[in-house]
């Protein structure tokens, strides 16, 4: 199998055109072409020797996944995308449109281990972590997809399948090669990460000291309820989770997004907003509530939009920023995992 582009260090790729007798401007120009001009195919860099376009294709693959399968939202302003990796894994991204915007929502990794109740994904277990490459491939498989429609990727968030942190040297490599100012410059401050809450890595991640945002998918304001819907909270529970988003927050001076998946007669009364709120007061942070996008596999549906109308306004008036998010491909199972449910049950 060719070496993935997107995996090639530059150094390393720079020291392979040395050592075939290239002049050092070649692997700028070619770096250039890739990560800039979006050229997935080495015939059509058109600064460079036919010789050393054909070298290249023989030793490199730049596609890192094949679309199996595409759906869109009666809107059209979501796209669900089934991706094949190479070794025939299967992964998710998602494209919304918006009116100012374009954002994507890939994965870190071909399934999910954390096994969360209401979760496709988790539902069918890990498969592998996703290469730096694979995930950085993603990304320039949207971008090049919007420059042909004469627009930009604005936002990224690591929101698909799998959870990051539990592939974080490999999700770091793919930020570094999105951010490179010398390639593709995606400015950190469009990405977001988003972390069922594995306190190590978020640690680590606070160290870091990296402009990328940090959501947390919370869904539960005590261990009774999180217990229920995510297994990973009998190791990190809630409160320690939530002071080692308040030590980020602290530290970095960067608000922590909460993502707060509201589930019908579940979790979404005024007794859990009051719980939330008085767990998340004088954190530098925002809560995000959705209604919940339902699984074959998980009984509970979202709550009514009532529900979320008095949830917010319990947590504004506590002093919590909250917003409702839109709901976006629910007629096309947006919600992670659930086309490639769907395409392994045909």
């Amino acid at each position: 199998m060719k070496k993935l582009f997107f995996d090639t260090p530059y150094p390393e790729f720079a020291q392979t055109l040395a050592d075939w007798g290239e002049p050092s401007y070649r692997a700028k120009q070619i770096h250039s072409s890739v990560y800039q001009h979006l050229i997935f195919d080495p015939a059509l860099i058109s600064n460079i020797p036919k010789t050393l376009r054909e070298k290249i294709a023989g030793m490199y693959a730049f596609e890192s996944q094949s679309t199996l399968r595409k759906v869109v939202s009666s809107s059209g302003l979501t796209e669900k995308y089934l991706f094949e990796l190479r070794d025939k894994a299967k992964i998710e991204a998602v494209l919304m449109r918006y009116r100012d915007r374009n954002t994507i929502c890939i994965s870190s990794q071909a399934g999910c281990a954390m096994n969360c109740a209401f979760c496709a994904t988790g539902q069918m277990g890990l498969t592998r972590n996703l290469s730096a490459g694979e995930i950085a491939g993603q990304v320039f498989y949207f971008a090049e997809l919007l420059k042909r429609e004469e627009k930009q990727l604005t936002n990224i968030v690591v929101m698909g399948m799998g959870e990051p942190f539990h592939n974080y040297e490999n999700l770091m490599q793919a930020m570094n090669l999105i951010n490179d100012p010398d390639g593709f410059r995606f400015g950190e401050r469009r990405i977001t990460i988003s972390t069922v809450g594995i306190i190590p890595m978020i640690e680590k991640f606070t160290k870091a000291k990296r402009q990328i945002n940090l959501a947390i998918s919370l869904h539960a304001p005590n261990n009774y309820l999180r217990d229920q819907i995510i297994p990973v909270n009998k190791k990190y529970p809630v409160f320690e989770l939530v002071e080692a988003a308040r030590k980020y927050a602290n530290e970095t001076k960067r608000r922590v997004s909460f993502e707060y998946a509201m589930i019908d007669g579940f979790n979404d009364g005024i007794e859990q907003a009051a719980q939330l709120a008085k767990i998340l007061r004088g954190m530098i942070c925002h809560v995000n509530l959705i209604a919940l996008n339902p699984t074959k596999k998980y009984d509970r549906g979202g709550s009514g939009r009532a529900a979320i109308n008095d949830f917010q306004l319990a947590l504004e008036k506590s002093g919590i920023p909250c917003t409702i998010r839109l709901a976006r491909g629910v007629d096309i199972g947006a919600g992670c995992g659930q086309l490639l449910a769907e395409y392994k049950e045909k």
